[in-house]
C-alpha cells in the first residue's frame, strides 16, 4: 500500500485517523518510556545497580507482555473498547508522572520498579484495544493491508521514542534527573492517545454486545483461554518437528537471556571503550543482533529446502554453541558485539524455522494457541535465565573478564544449546 493510498484510506475510513494516532502515538509513548526506564536501571551511574535489579529491570519490561497479553483479548470482548483505551492511557499518564517524580528525587528501586510494571501493562491493553477496535473503523477488505502497514510504521514509531528518550538523557544527564526527564516525556504519547479516544462515542468500538451486570463470563473467558494454552501445549507435542523448533527456540531464549546481562554489565565497564558506554552501546549490541537476524531472513529460504527443518534446527544450536564459547566467553565488547550478530544469525534461523513448522504442521484451531504459548513461555524463560545469570555472577562484579562465575554462565549457556541438540536428537 502506498503512502497516498494510505493517507486516502485513513480519509475515507471514519475514526480510522483517530485509531492510528492513539497506536503511534502509544507506541512513541512505549519506546521512550521502556528505553527511558532502561537508562535508569541499567546505564545509571548514581544507581549503579547490580545484576539483580538490571533483571528486575528486563521483567518489568517483559512480563506484562507475556503474562497479560494473552488474557487482555478476552477482558476486551467483555468491556467498552473505547473506554478501555480512553481510561489505560489516562491512567498511564499519571503513572508516567508519579514515575518521573519518583525519579527525579532519587527515590528507590522497588516502589520505581512496581510503578513501571504497572504502566508497561496498561500500554498492553491499549495496543490490544486498538488491533480489536480496527474493524469497526476501517473496510473489511482493507483490514490485512492496513495491519501490515500500521505495524510497520509502528515499530518505527517505537524506535523513534527510543531514540528520543537516548537523545533526552544524553543532552540532561545520565543521573535519575536525566532519566526522570525522558520518563516524563513519555507522557505525550499517552495524551495524544486521551485526547483521540475521547473522541470516539462510547461504545463505537465494540463488542457488540456488552455483559449483564454479575455476569462471571470474564472469568470463565479467562479460564478458557489458560485451558487454550495447555491444549497447545499438547498439539506441540504431538508433532515432532515443532517440538524441535520449540526446543531450539526455548535453548536460544535461555542463552539469550544470560547473553543481554553480560552485554550490560560490559557495556557499564570503564576499562574498555571499543563501543560506546551506556544506552548508545547497547543500541549498537541490539543493531548487530538485528543485522544477523535480517541475514538469517535471507539465508533461511536456501537453507531449509537442502537441510530441512529439523536438521537446520540442530546445525543453527550447534553453531550457536560455538559461538558461544568462542566469541562470547572472551568477554570483551568487541567479541560480544561479532557474538551478537552470530547468535542474531543462528536464532533466528531457528525461529524463521519453528514458524514456519508451526505455520504447516498445527492445525488451525490451535495455531493460535501454540504461538501464544510460545510468547509466553519463551518471555519467562529470558527473564528466568537473566535472573539466575545475575544470582551466580553476584552483586558486586566490577571485571566481568576476570570473574570466574562469569565465564561459568557464558560456558552453561553453550551447555544448553547443545542440550537443545541433544534433546532433538532423543525425540
Amino acid at each position: 500500500m502506498s503512502e497516498t493510498t494510505f493517507l486516502a484510506r485513513l480519509r475515507d475510513s471514519p475514526g480510522a485517523g483517530k485509531l492510528t494516532a492513539i497506536r503511534f502515538a502509544g507506541q512513541f509513548g512505549d519506546g521512550l518510556f521502556q528505553a527511558a526506564l532502561s537508562g535508569a536501571i541499567l546505564f545509571n551511574p548514581e544507581r549503579e545497580s547490580n545484576p539483580a535489579a538490571i533483571a528486575a529491570g528486563f521483567a518489568v519490561l517483559l512480563v506484562p507482555y507475556s503474562v497479560i497479553g494473552p488474557f487482555a483479548g478476552a477482558m476486551l470482548d467483555r468491556w467498552d473498547r473505547r473506554a478501555v483505551v480512553l481510561w489505560a492511557n489516562v491512567l498511564r499518564i499519571v503513572l508516567i508522572a508519579v514515575t518521573a517524580t519518583l525519579l527525579c528525587v532519587g527515590g528507590g528501586e522497588t516502589p520505581l520498579l512496581l510503578l513501571a510494571l504497572t504502566t508497561v501493562g496498561l500500554s498492553r491493553f491499549v495496543l490490544a484495544g486498538v488491533s480489536a477496535s480496527l474493524p469497526h473503523v476501517v473496510r473489511t477488505e482493507w483490514l490485512v493491508p492496513m495491519n501490515s502497514l500500521l505495524a510497520t510504521i509502528g515499530s518505527g514509531f517505537a524506535a523513534a521514542g527510543a531514540g528520543a528518550a537516548v537523545g533526552i538523557i544524553g543532552y540532561v544527564g545520565a543521573g535519575d534527573f536525566g532519566s526522570g526527564m525522558a520518563v516524563a516525556a513519555a507522557a505525550s504519547g499517552s495524551i495524544v492517545g486521551t485526547v483521540a479516544a475521547a473522541r470516539f462515542a462510547r461504545r463505537s468500538l465494540g463488542p457488540e454486545t456488552l455483559p449483564e451486570r454479575g455476569d462471571h463470563g470474564a472469568m470463565k473467558a479467562a479460564v478458557d483461554i489458560a485451558h487454550g494454552l495447555g491444549s497447545g501445549a499438547v498439539a506441540v507435542w504431538r508433532s515432532p518437528t515443532v517440538t524441535a523448533a520449540m526446543t531450539g527456540i526455548g535453548a536460544h531464549r535461555i542463552v539469550f537471556g544470560v547473553d543481554t546481562l553480560v552485554m550490560v554489565l560490559i557495556l557499564r565497564e570503564t576499562t574498555s571503550s571499543s563501543l560506546p558506554g551506556g544506552l548508545a552501546g547497547f543500541g549498537i549490541a541490539v543493531g548487530a543482533t538485528a543485522a544477523g537476524m535480517f541475514v538469517a531472513a535471507l539465508l533461511t529460504p536456501f537453507v531449509l529446502p537442502r537441510f530441512g527443518r529439523v536438521r537446520s534446527i540442530m546445525v543453527a544450536l550447534a553453531a550457536a554453541a560455538i559461538v558461544q564459547v568462542t566469541f562470547i566467553n572472551t568477554l570483551t565488547q568487541t567479541s560480544l558485539l561479532i557474538g551478537a550478530f552470530l547468535l542474531g544469525v543462528a536464532g533466528q534461523t531457528i525461529k524463521l524455522t519453528g514458524d514456519a513448522s508451526m505455520q504447516t504442521e498445527i492445525d488451525d484451531d490451535h495455531r493460535g494457541r501454540v504461538f501464544a504459548l510460545q510468547d509466553t513461555v519463551f518471555n519467562i524463560f529470558f527473564v528466568a535465565a537473566l535472573a539466575v545469570a545475575a544470582f551466580v555472577v553476584g552483586p558486586d562484579t566490577t571485571d566481568l573478564a576476570g570473574e570466574t562465575s562469569a565465564h561459568v554462565v557464558v560456558l552453561a549457556g553453550a551447555a544448553v544449546y547443545l542440550v537443545g541438540v541433544v534433546a532433538i536428537l532423543r525425540r
